[in-house]
């Protein structure tokens, strides 16, 4: 198959990219920076060159949108709505103007459209959607609402021979350097990932393996349309979520952090608080009726998984710079 991917040089771009091309198929990735084989040039904006490469497509999995790893300043908001919104109208225009129409487009949302809520998971059927909760910063409101149009952009696409899923993703786990769980790991390698404002929120997640095989299974089955949670059935609660990845490192101790400390320390990290303290409570209600069976259920078995390749990908990396080294001189001849 070939498989656009507009914004695809992202954490979750790079997952996708890397298993779809070593399954066997033609992945281009829609950049506004190409720099490697297989990326064309787009500004997520407009029409252009690069709509050739959806036309003829048999799938389009739309990443695009900036960052949530910022800051939540009104500008950023601002762009992170405008980024989500615009390129996923243009893709949408792409679609619609193409003479052999992909079969399925794919778009990534987010599980942060969901309430913040403890009492109760929020699938698809019966979940929550936010920006109404009492007792919580307004801005949050403002990132449900960012979620909502992100979905309305691609449900109000005409592209009636094209088949629409939106994604409601958690958290990609990978081990790839830079991601969110690399950000993780490095806090509870330095003994600072102990609970957050008493660590009661809840964490969903998936497991990069797991995304592929959701991802794989959402565009052979042609009968699944509209939003699918892509998380992991069992969410738990931060201060568990940090102690299981502590101990698969094996570092016996996390420092507990009250709400003030996380935003000190979102701010040093220039990101933002919302990320640590919202409760996400989403399970992957469609995926399990529609017989998706998940590899990794289980945070304990994943964060053992994934921080075993950390330390695999470090050790090869330490073993390449050894082979570079020069080799010592020889000792001087004896007399």
């Amino acid at each position: 198959m070939k498989i656009v991917i507009p914004g695809g040089t992202g954490q979750v771009g790079t997952v996708l990219k890397r298993a779809l091309a070593a399954a066997g198929h033609e992945v281009v990735v829609l950049t506004r920076h190409p720099r490697c084989e297989g990326e064309v040039h787009w500004d997520g904006q407009t029409l252009g060159p690069w709509a050739a490469e959806v036309d003829g497509s048999d799938v389009v999995i739309n990443l695009a949108g900036r960052t949530v790893s910022c800051r939540y300043t009104p500008a950023n908001l601002r762009e992170m709505m405008d980024s989500r919104v615009d390129s996923t109208r243009v893709v949408g225009a792409a679609i619609a103007g193409a003479a052999r129409p992909p079969r399925v487009w794919l778009q990534m949302s987010t599980a942060t459209v969901y309430a913040h809520r403890f009492d109760a998971p929020n699938d698809e059927a019966t979940g929550v959607i936010g920006g109404t909760e009492p007792g919580v910063p307004d801005y949050w409101a403002y990132s449900v609402e960012i979620a909502k149009a992100w979905e309305q952009a691609q449900q109000q696409a005409a592209t009636p021979a094209t088949r629409k899923v939106a994604l409601r993703s958690a958290m990609v786990m990978s081990p790839d350097p830079g991601g969110v769980f690399a950000v993780l790991l490095g806090l509870a390698r330095l003994g600072l990932g102990g609970p957050v404002a008493g660590g009661a929120q809840y964490v969903s997640w998936i497991h990069e393996h797991d995304f592929v095989r959701a991802v794989e299974f959402l565009i052979d089955r042609q009968d699944i349309a509209g939003p699918v949670n892509l998380a992991a059935p069992h969410p738990l609660p931060q201060r568990a979520f940090m102690r299981d990845l502590r101990s698969a490192w094996g570092v016996p101790v996390g420092l507990p952090a009250t709400r003030w400390m996380a935003e000190v320390g979102a701010f040093v990290l220039r990101s933002d608080t919302e990320l640590l303290l919202k409760s996400r409570q989403v399970v992957p209600g469609r995926l399990i009726e529609e017989g998706f069976e998940f590899q990794y259920t289980r945070w304990p078995q994943a964060a053992n998984d994934l921080v075993g390749r950390v330390r695999e990908r470090v050790g090869a990396g330490s073993a390449a710079r050894r082979r570079c080294m020069p080799e010592p001189p020889a000792p001087p001849a004896a007399p």
